[in-house]
């Protein structure tokens, strides 16, 4: 009985978590749409506050009534800028 009545939580915590990996993924790859080097969102994705940060800042967008390629394509600007093209530059060449 006990073991019956705590897999709906098991599985509610892992539909969560697999929810939020998703979403994860979605930003990475709007991100990169939009010519993030993923040298820079891997960096920011390892980095917990950098990754809290941009979530956080996602989700503002969101709530303001901007699409996802919208908040993809303001992000990236802001990050981007934040670089500078003679950073950009000395990254390595991706295919």
């Amino acid at each position: 009985m006990f073991i019956h009545g705590s897999t709906p939580f098991v599985y509610s915590e892992s539909v969560l978590i697999f929810s939020m990996e998703i979403k994860k993924i979605n930003m990475f790859q709007r991100l990169r749409d939009f010519k993030v080097p993923s040298a820079v969102l891997d960096e920011i994705f390892s980095n917990e506050k950098d990754l809290k940060t941009m979530e956080e800042s996602w989700a503002e967008l969101e709530s303001n009534g901007m699409k996802h390629d919208e908040i993809a394509e303001a992000i990236s600007k802001i990050i981007l800028d934040e670089l500078g093209d003679e950073f950009i530059q000395s990254l390595p060449t991706e295919k």
